[in-house]
């Protein structure tokens, strides 16, 4: 399948910022199933780019513009060829063992009921089936929304509502993998079912669990299933905050407002 990715993203400040450092991980990779046609980045401000990779091994770039600035406008584009996903996907050649992804963060622990939930739905058996259990349960127990913004709950805050956002379910989901004892990682990407097809799709989470023997099994809460051929990954980390599309500082007063605009597409013709 050939999907057509176009991804908005606007600050504005109230006040004018003198400088503005920004990191960008909005480059998907070539993967296993997933192959970059094209991809391109413009800003509609003098700015420098600087391509690097972070620890976690994602595409990602620096960027660097000096003020004064009262808004900045990021726009990414392109086109990525997508193959059906294996079950698992090998661990070999990242930068980081399968082990680090043990570790817990704030945005991503799990409390007594996100952990008391994730063994009961877990149950026993194999790890692959309990795996699925869980991500299915989490399907059946919240309804999905669209939230506008960037931000993402945190796996406790999260389980406490009723309606929660693509992202919310999967950073709840790596905090519930980790409550069974197996290594989890939260992914950012984009996906045609990322969120209800009557609305303009946001980027869009899911995770990624660590099974001996398996590799890497994807798991996507959001539709109670494994990623399939219509989903673009892009970054992996310990939690959203780690994978975000932006993250960075400004130097200047006043509060800012983000704006984020997502199109996903099947391009005609691809199956």
């Amino acid at each position: 399948m050939r999907i057509e990715v176009e991804h908005h993203s606007r600050y504005r400040f109230t006040e004018a910022q003198a400088r503005v450092v920004q990191l960008l991980r909005l480059f998907p990779d070539d993967t296993v199933n997933q192959t970059v046609v094209s991809w391109r980045i413009d800003v509609d401000c003098d700015a420098r780019l600087r391509e690097s990779r972070d620890g976690y091994g994602n595409l990602i770039r620096m960027l660097y513009a000096e003020g004064p600035l009262e808004t900045i406008g990021i726009t990414v584009s392109g086109e990525v060829l997508l193959a059906e996903q294996p079950r698992g996907i090998e661990a070999e050649g990242e930068p980081l063992p399968p082990a680090f992804y043990r570790r817990t963060t704030s945005l991503s622990a799990a409390d007594e009921a996100v952990a008391a939930f994730a063994q009961a739905a877990a149950g026993d058996g194999e790890a692959r089936a309990r795996l699925d259990r869980l991500t299915g349960a989490l399907r059946r127990r919240f309804a999905i929304e669209r939230r506008d913004g960037d931000g993402v709950l945190s796996a406790a805050d999260a389980f406490a509502r009723e309606r929660l956002s693509p992202r919310d379910l999967a950073q709840l989901l790596v905090g519930c993998i980790r409550a069974i004892d197996l290594p989890a990682r939260y992914v950012s990407g984009y996906s045609l079912d990322g969120c209800d097809r009557r609305e303009r799709p946001a980027p869009h989470g899911w995770a990624e669990a660590f099974v001996e023997g398996h590799g890497w099994l994807g798991l996507d809460p959001s539709t109670g299933a494994m990623p399939g051929r219509d989903h673009v990954r892009v970054a992996v980390a310990l939690d959203s905050a780690g994978a975000a599309p932006i993250s960075g500082t400004r130097i200047g007063a006043g509060d800012e407002q983000l704006d984020v605009d997502v199109a996903v597409e099947r391009l005609s013709g691809e199956g």
